[in-house]
């Protein structure tokens, strides 16, 4: 077998298992009864995007894809870390309506 038709089919089953995962999260986002598990589907829905544009980056032979790839990482982590700090204060302000 030579290296280019393992690089094939390995970027294949790689699209495939990207495409199951993808599927996963998304159940994992609409389901999660919790708005921490909601967060954690979007923030892996977020990096199998961009692991996807990796892998596409290399089905294609075109590094400009990487560039969508991270900016779309920045912009998953700004969102992980809004969402973050949103679920805080929601909490701080469930605490203080408690004792109060």
């Amino acid at each position: 077998m030579s290296g280019a038709v393992f690089l094939s089919w390995s970027v294949d089953i790689t699209f495939i298992l990207l495409m199951v995962a993808m599927i996963l999260a998304l159940i994992r986002l609409a389901k999660g009864p919790t708005l921490a598990d909601r967060v954690v589907g979007l923030d892996m829905m977020t990096v199998l995007i961009v692991v996807f544009c990796a892998v596409f980056a290399i089905f294609a032979d075109d590094s400009t894809v990487l560039d969508v790839a991270l900016v779309v990482a920045l912009i998953g982590f700004l969102a992980t870390v809004a969402l973050a700090r949103f679920t805080e204060r929601r909490q701080k302000r469930r605490n203080r309506e408690d004792q109060t």
